[in-house]
């Protein structure tokens, strides 16, 4: 199969990417492949942090990114994110996206953790959801794109896979299984774009989706693409506890910026000890504040207090909070809310210029994949949104000037699989998930040490001998080539933390 642009993820980054270039180029094929219908953007309750309101400006915003982001911030790239950030928005909401208005006929904004002003544009507490079905909407109307779901991508198409060999660090598509023929496949694309979302999955406890196994970074640290800053992962302090496994339930930051306090087992407060902006400071603080609250304690859980906030309002704001608290027992109005911390963002990935281009030729990354410089050591809340949608379409902008410039091989080497061999048990690959996010839990999380690190590395390599082996011996599947996946994440983590000697941001070693 051949196509013109190949996008791997459904989320908002590469959805938007789609339809940038699906209307510039009617006439050529746009393919679109997800292992499932299913993204992070479906999750993200919060919204997208874009400067709306007079009081509020394009440098208020730049320095709450660059003081959430801890001095590892690109300020050009924060620069330059914001303030096409407006226009940005105004497109999603072109294509059909509805967000909140408030009895003025203007946008209604919340304020997050990290904000000196209200920025934050939503749909209730369901602003991903309403962002995705705009844009699966829009994107099924355009003739030009194939959308390709339950597939998994193997791994990209490189130099190592021509026939005649080139060496100058190019992509040339992937390799898609067919989980019903149980057949490696490749798609030749001239532009290849990765939007496969985050890494979540890699932690016993994380807000992430099951889908979010690191794919896209480990596909492109396999092809010798740059990797920066994956030791930096954001962990979200509010997720609500249960004593059950089960789907983490996430409490929005907004519910802080609503005014929410966070308090003990026994009632009392305690952000005051720790940052000035208390309950409003950025998730890397509050989030290692409830950690080291419960060290103390011995406690599961801290509270989160919204019992005196306005009831009216705070229904309308978070209906889904509310009804997602009440099954599980805790009614907002008059319960405290029992909350942990939780893996949530990768704030590092794949690196890429101002244009999205990766150090692989005509291979893109956008979305929370990759590594802009926006971030820095912490992401400021609801930026994720806002650099998805700008890179995205900057992508989509560097893309149109590549196209008629690539040309692709006229022949590759097949994957090397054989239908000879054996089925692997997948309660192997199950057992061993569950013991790598174990290791990475108790090992690399919110506070980390080199010795915990090293402990964990052993652990993980040892893993991943298993792993290799299992993959190079039997039918590959896509659990197996998540787990594949989820182990060269894990070694990535654990190795840019060792090297990493300075606490920043939501890197933290004891």
């Amino acid at each position: 199969m051949k196509t013109d642009f190949l996008v791997i993820g459904a989320g908002i980054a590469g959805l938007t990417f789609v339809i940038k270039i699906a209307e510039r180029f009617p006439d050529k094929k746009v393919t679109v492949v997800t292992k499932k219908n299913e993204s992070n953007t479906q999750y993200a309750q919060g919204g997208v942090a874009v400067v709306q309101q007079a009081n509020d400006s394009f440098e208020k915003h730049v320095q709450d990114t660059l003081r959430a982001g801890d001095g590892l911030c690109n300020e050009e790239v924060v620069r330059m994110v914001i303030k096409e950030g407006p226009s940005c928005l105004q497109s999603m909401m072109s294509w059909g996206v509805n967000f909140d208005f408030n009895d003025n006929g203007n946008l209604d904004l919340g304020k997050e953790g990290g904000h000196s002003e209200k920025r934050v544009v939503h749909n209730k507490d369901i602003t991903g959801a309403e962002i995705s079905r705009g844009l699966i909407e829009k994107v099924r109307k355009l003739k030009n794109v194939k959308l390709i779901s339950h597939h998994f991508v193997v791994d990209l198409i490189s130099d190592d896979h021509l026939k005649k060999g080139r060496n100058n660090s190019s992509c040339y598509g992937a390799f898609i299984l067919h989980e019903k023929k149980h057949e490696v496949v490749p798609i030749l694309s001239e532009v290849t774009v990765l939007a496969t979302g985050g890494l979540g999955q890699v932690y016993q406890t994380t807000t992430n989706p099951e889908v979010a196994t690191g794919d896209g970074i480990a596909m492109a640290h396999r092809i010798n693409a740059s990797i920066k800053d994956i030791e930096f992962i954001q962990f979200h302090p509010t997720i609500l506890y249960s004593s059950e496994p089960s789907q983490p339930f996430l409490i929005s930051e907004a519910v802080r910026g609503f005014g929410a306090i966070l308090r003990t087992k026994n009632g009392e407060k305690f952000m005051h000890k720790y940052d000035v902006r208390e309950e409003l400071a950025s998730r890397d603080i509050v989030a290692r504040a409830i950690d080291a609250e419960l060290k103390i304690s011995g406690d599961n859980f801290v509270f989160l207090d919204c019992t005196h906030l306005d009831k009216v309002e705070f229904s309308k704001r978070f209906p889904t909070i509310k009804k997602r608290c009440l099954s599980s027992g805790v009614d907002v109005h008059s319960d405290y809310i029992p909350v942990v911390p939780a893996a949530h963002y990768v704030c590092g990935g794949i690196e890429v210029d101002k244009n999205g281009q990766t150090a692989i030729n005509n291979l893109f990354a956008c979305g929370e994949c990759s590594y802009t410089g926006l971030h820095g050591a912490n992401r400021l809340a609801s930026n994720s949104l806002l650099e998805a949608f700008v890179y995205a379409d900057r992508c989509a902008e560097e893309a149109t000037k590549l196209i008629d410039t690539i040309e692709l091989p006229g022949e590759i080497l097949g994957y090397t699989s054989s239908k000879n061999l054996d089925k692997v048990p997948l309660v192997l690959v199950s057992k061993n998930r569950k013991r790598l996010q174990e290791i990475m839990q108790i090992s690399v999380g919110i506070v980390r040490s080199d010795e915990q690190l090293k402990n964990a590395q052993q652990k993980v390599l040892l893993i991943h001998d298993k792993v290799e082996k299992l993959y190079n011996t039997t039918h590959i599947s896509p659990q197996l080539c998540e787990l594949r996946n989820m182990v060269t994440i894990a070694q990535l983590i654990i190795s840019y933390s060792l090297k990493r000697n300075v606490n920043c941001g939501g890197f933290y070693k004891a």
